[in-house]
This record gives structure tokens, C-alpha cells and sequence, in this order.
């Protein structure tokens, strides 16, 4: 018995920690499929031992704590969370409980698919919406009321006038919108969030709604469990209710006489969830009858009347050799599992992002694990989840290093930072990556000089910062291994070229954080030259469309900081010092004054259509705002549309921009 005692208190204390860092530090350390198994375990231990089930164990209630830092609110009806399945025989098991409850089989029951977001009541008064509140702890909340109503799918009043409604569901960002977020982050040197769940649950908590407006939140409605002034008998009847009011709700779900019309139901949407533009980990199965869902009722944790069917993780099976730490140009440290060889989208993957620390953490992947891999939106491999089952014995939890090791240095966490940084400006691993960096096509587009030769100029001591490439000795050059008197001269003269970029190109290569090449050009074209933009208030940077005052902060800590000054003074004193000198057209522009946004897919590259309005005297942002003169739509739009719409913006598709740009007087 002792044994057992120690084994259910250690699974309360492990819990309770897992749901501390999910709920209050947005950073899980293990899937939820682990999670769900430590639950499972506790559960059995308890259920086999009632003596030993205490008021304060995390079964008995559904867990997790709130943040300070927004209103909390304390729920009239706890939002439960779903007891979960993983194969029909456990469906099957459910289903029996629900029927011996019932003593006969339910009247019929609701299958709806299983939204991979953040849980949110909506309370309507009078048919205002009036306040948001998230699931928190279940049985209180954080209110976000503002956020919510940046939500485009959420209505802000109800058709019909009653009382008091309370309408719950899910918020989730599509993955367009989440592929979209990460590319931005990439290009402003932000940390891309690890998957389209994180990413809500950041934005719906944000305290600067207008951020949280930016990110292209969803909602998907699933239930009415309030509502004064109307009589409701069936779930299904809310879900009809809801689409008629006005909002999204839940694609594809149905109402199934029976368990074999659920596993059918489960099986349709496991084959079509990625053709599916958000995330959905299984179907929920509910009682249709709102009487018999009463006649159930709940324990503290679960509902009685309703069950998850979890499906298993997508991507290919492999195995976990290694996890190995990558140094980047601005010091982050990436984790990247090194697997053993596994064939995915048509490519042999031997290597697989695994984010950052609190992405390794979240899965709790371990060398020696079998994962689950697969290939993102951006094509780069990722781990997506972790076979506990199949973990070697003796496998240990892998923790990030508390030095660079590469340099050595101790790394630091910037507080409210994902990224774990090696401080050291000097270290072998920056310099390589910001050589690369300032070399690559989107920099200076330096061409031969690749990672190899990077790494022979460094450890020659011939290179030490993206200026020093101005001082190579010719000569010595040529006589290094691989290298000769034509590669040499190749370079010298890419490196001469290098001095007529254009000025953006050179604020892209300096790296700065969080300035893109479309920050960089916007700064570029207003102040002309380095000398100025190092010169330039915060407020003046704030001031241009495009750019907010993440990038303008980053700008003016860059040309204030020592190391920026440095940099910028070794690359003038080498002649790199471009001047921005645009063109003026003989005549007015033809859509000088206009501003336009461009999303979806076209017929030729979004890149050359923007150079195209770009070149006709129309300036392309891009986020759509009220000063924005057109919308250009292609195929598979993203969030931009909607904004556009909310917003009165004009929308044009490629045939209407056409024979705008041929009215204009611009050759398509």
C-alpha cells in the first residue's frame, strides 16, 4: 500500500506542475497524449483505492491557474474539460456508461469535429456581447472581452434581443494565418511560434488588442449551455441556433442515431483533417438530448454526457539519435534532433527542428525516443510528438546548455523571451552566421562564398566581422586550399560590386532585429542613407506606415548600441556606404497616392507584383488598415480579406487589377 500512496502522490505532484506550466506559463513540457496517460494512471490508482482519493487531487477538479495580469471572472457554469479516447473500443466503453446511466440507449448523438485552440465563453445581454472570459481553471477565467471583439467570426450583438445568452467555443488561428505570423516573425528576427495552438493561446491572452487584431484569430461556437427567454431541447438545435445568429460553427458536424454512424463520422474526417485549413486532434461526441445530458451531469473534471476522440499524431515514425545545439547570427540556440533516416513528402529527412527550449520541454522528446515527423507549411521538418510507450529505459529528459557550446559563454533568457542567447558578439558560431547572413541572396547577395569557405576564412584568421571582408590579402587567398588566383578574383570582384547595393540591402544585411526587406526598404527610401537613419527618433520610425514600434525600438537600440556604431563606422570606412538615390519619373506616377495590399496566390509571384505597383508609384504594405486603397486577391486568400471587408477596403481580383493598372496607363 505504501507503495502505491507514493506512486499516486508523486503523479498529483507531477500533475499539478504539468498544469502550472500549460496554464500559467504557456510552456508545456510533455504532449498531451503524456499528459492524458499521467492522468489515466492516477485516475486507475484511485479508482482501485478510494480510500486515497483526496478533495485536493488533480481528478477532482478541473486543473490549472490563471494569470494576474487580466481580469479574472468567475464562471456560473464550470467549463469542464473532455474525458478522452483513443480507439473505439474506448468509445465503445463511453457509450456503454452513458447507456447503463441512462438504462436505455440515447435518443441520438452529436459528432462534431475537435478544434485545436483555446476554450472561450461569450455572455450576450440583451444581445450585447458584453463579456469574454477563457477557460482558465474551469471554474475561473481571464477576461479578454477587448481581444474578443477583434474577432471577426464572433458577433458583437445577436439578432435576436434576450436576456442573457452564454455561447461557448473555440478559438483557433488558421493555418495560413499561422504559416503567414511565423514568416514575419523569421524576417523581423522573431522566434517563430511551434505550432497554430500556441499561437492562439499567446494572442488571445495579449494585453494590446491591437496586436491581438493583427494575429487573424477565429472562433468556432459549440454550445449555448445558457439562454434566457428561448427553450432549447437539443444540441443540435443550439448548433442550428448558432449558424442562424451569425456565427461560425463547428464544419461538418452531425447527428448520428447511433455509435456505428460516430465511427463513420471518425473516420471521414481523420482522412480529410489535412485538407482542413486549422488544426482539429479528433471528434467530440455528445448526448443530442439537452434532458439527458442533465440526467447525466458531470463529475468535477468531466462531463458524463460527452467524450474526446483524440486522433494519433500525423507525420512519419523514427527514431531519435541525437539532439544537437545550433548557434544562430543573433545568438539563439536552436535544438535540432538528429534522427535515423526517414523518407517524408518525397525527401530523405535526417534532421528535425525542434524549435527552441520550450518546445523541447513541451514534447519532452530524449535521444533514443521514437517521434512523430513531419513537414510544416514552410517545409521544414519538425518533431510533432513523442511515442512515450516506445521510450528506451533509462532515456533522459535532455536539457538545453546553461554555456554556448560553442564559445563557452553562459547564455541568458531575456525576460519574456522563447530564445536562449549566447551573449558573446565574438563567438565562432555568431560570426559564421552573420557572415552567411550578411553574404546571403536576401543581404548583399554576395555569391561564392558558401559555409565551407566562411568557416576556412575564420579559422584562418583572414575574417572577423561581415567589414573584414573589405581587407582580405588577395594573394594569401588565392594560396589557401580549394581557393586560386580565379576564385579569388571572383570574389573581389563580387565584393566590388557589393559597394553599388542598394541601401536596403545593406540595413537587411546588418541584421537587426526584426527589420525585414520590407522594413528596410520603407527606411531606406525615407531617410536615404545610414547617417541618417542612426540619427533618427523612435517617433519619427513610428510614424512611417509599416513600421510599428517593435521595429523602431529595434532600429534606434541597434545605431545607439556601441556594437552598432562600430559596424556601421568599419563598413563606411571601407567605401560601404550606400546612398539612396530613387529615380523620379518624368511625370507624375500613375498610382502615386495609392496603397494596396496583396494576398493569395496569383499567376506570377506576389514579389513581382508588388515591384510592378511599386514601380508605377504605389506603395505596398502588408497588413490592410484603413488607409489601405485596394485589397489584390488571389486564390486561397488569407485573413487580410476579412479585415479588408470589416474595414470597407476595396477588393480586387487579377482580372479587376489589371484593367485598373491598363486605365492607369500601367503594361501588366
Amino acid at each position: 500500500m505504501s507503495n502505491v500512496r507514493e506512486r499516486i502522490e508523486w503523479l498529483r505532484k507531477e500533475i499539478r506542475r504539468h498544469e502550472y506550466l500549460y496554464y500559467v506559463l504557456a510552456q508545456p513540457e510533455i504532449s498531451d497524449f503524456a499528459f492524458d496517460r499521467l492522468m489515466a494512471e492516477l485516475k486507475a490508482l484511485e479508482a482501485a483505492h478510494p480510500e486515497l482519493v483526496t478533495p485536493d487531487s488533480p481528478t477532482q477538479r478541473v486543473g490549472g491557474a490563471v494569470l494576474d495580469e487580466l481580469p479574472q471572472v468567475r464562471h456560473e457554469i464550470p467549463m469542464l474539460s473532455l474525458d478522452n479516447s483513443y480507439n473505439e473500443g474506448e468509445l465503445a466503453e463511453w457509450y456503454g456508461r452513458v447507456v447503463r446511466a441512462l438504462g436505455r440507449k440515447p435518443d441520438h448523438l452529436v459528432a462534431e469535429l475537435k478544434i485545436d485552440g483555446v476554450s472561450l465563453s461569450l455572455i450576450y445581454e440583451n444581445g450585447v456581447l458584453v463579456r469574454a472570459v477563457t477557460r482558465g481553471n474551469g471554474e475561473v477565467g481571464e477576461e479578454v472581452t477587448t481581444n474578443a471583439k477583434t474577432i471577426p467570426t464572433i458577433p458583437l450583438r445577436l439578432p435576436e434581443e434576450l436576456p442573457l445568452v452564454e455561447v461557448r467555443g473555440e478559438v483557433y488561428m488558421p493555418r495560413p494565418v499561422f504559416l503567414e505570423l511565423n514568416r514575419r516573425r523569421r524576417e523581423e528576427g522573431e522566434e517563430p511560434f511551434a505550432n497554430p495552438r500556441n499561437a492562439t493561446a499567446g494572442s488571445i491572452r495579449l494585453l494590446d488588442s491591437r496586436e491581438c487584431a493583427r494575429r487573424g484569430l477565429r472562433f468556432f461556437a459549440y454550445q449555448i449551455p445558457r439562454i434566457q427567454g428561448k427553450e432549447l431541447h437539443y444540441h443540435s438545435e443550439a448548433l442550428e441556433l448558432l449558424a442562424q445568429w451569425g456565427f461560425a460553427t463547428n464544419p461538418g458536424w452531425r447527428r448520428c442515431p447511433d455509435l456505428p454512424c460516430v465511427h463513420a463520422f471518425v473516420e471521414e474526417w481523420g482522412q480529410k483533417r489535412k485538407s482542413l485549413a486549422f488544426d482539429i486532434d479528433g471528434v467530440v461526441v455528445k448526448v443530442d438530448n439537452l434532458a439527458e445530458q442533465q440526467a447525466l451531469g458531470a463529475t468535477s473534471k468531466f462531463p458524463r454526457w460527452a467524450v474526446a476522440y483524440k486522433y494519433p499524431p500525423e507525420g512519419e515514425r523514427t527514431r531519435v539519435k541525437n539532439i544537437v545545439v545550433q548557434v544562430g547570427r543573433t545568438g539563439t540556440l536552436t535544438p535540432v534532433a538528429e534522427l535515423e533516416p526517414v523518407r517524408l513528402a518525397g525527401t530523405t529527412v535526417t534532421r528535425a527542428t525542434l524549435h527552441n527550449a520550450d518546445e523541447v520541454a513541451r514534447l519532452d522528446v530524449r535521444v533514443g525516443d521514437t517521434v512523430w515527423v513531419e513537414k510544416g507549411g514552410d517545409v521544414i521538418p519538425k518533431v510533432v510528438a513523442v511515442d512515450i510507450s516506445a521510450r528506451p529505459e533509462g532515456a533522459e529528459r535532455f536539457a538545453m546548455p546553461e554555456r554556448c557550446p560553442v564559445c563557452g559563454t553562459p547564455v541568458v533568457r531575456e525576460a519574456g523571451e522563447v530564445a536562449i542567447r549566447c551573449p558573446n558578439t565574438s563567438c565562432p558560431a555568431v560570426q559564421k552566421a552573420r557572415l552567411l547572413h550578411f553574404c546571403s541572396r536576401a543581404g548583399m547577395d554576395i555569391q561564392g562564398l558558401g559555409e565551407q569557405r566562411v568557416v576556412q576564412l575564420l579559422q584562418a584568421g583572414m575574417l572577423s566581422d561581415p567589414a573584414s571582408l573589405w581587407d582580405l590579402d588577395w594573394d594569401r587567398l588565392a594560396a589557401l586550399p580549394s581557393w586560386g588566383e580565379k576564385s579569388a578574383e571572383n570574389l573581389k570582384k563580387q565584393l566590388e560590386d557589393a559597394r553599388t547595393r542598394p541601401l536596403w540591402r545593406l540595413l537587411v544585411a546588418l541584421g537587426i532585429r526584426h527589420v525585414g526587406e520590407r522594413a528596410a526598404k520603407l527606411l531606406a527610401s525615407r531617410f536615404g542613407s545610414l547617417s541618417a537613419l542612426a540619427q533618427a527618433r523612435q517617433e519619427e520610425l513610428e510614424a512611417i506606415e509599416g513600421i510599428g514600434p517593435t521595429i523602431a525600438e529595434s532600429v534606434v537600440r541597434f545605431f545607439a548600441s556601441e556594437e552598432g556604431k562600430e559596424f556601421v563606422r568599419r563598413l563606411q570606412e571601407r567605401g560601404i556606404d550606400p546612398r539612396e538615390t530613387p529615380e523620379k519619373p518624368a511625370g507624375p506616377a500613375p498610382l502615386s497616392g495609392l496603397s494596396f495590399v496583396i494576398t493569395g496566390t496569383l499567376s506570377r509571384p506576389r514579389e513581382q507584383v508588388a515591384a510592378l505597383l511599386e514601380a508605377a508609384g504605389a506603395q505596398v504594405s502588408e497588413s490592410v488598415s484603413r488607409k489601405t486603397s485596394y485589397l489584390i486577391v488571389g486564390q486561397n486568400p488569407g485573413s487580410k480579406l476579412n479585415k479588408a471587408q470589416s474595414l470597407g477596403v476595396p477588393v480586387l481580383d487579377e482580372e479587376q487589377l489589371r484593367r485598373l493598372l491598363s486605365e492607369k496607363g500601367v503594361a501588366w
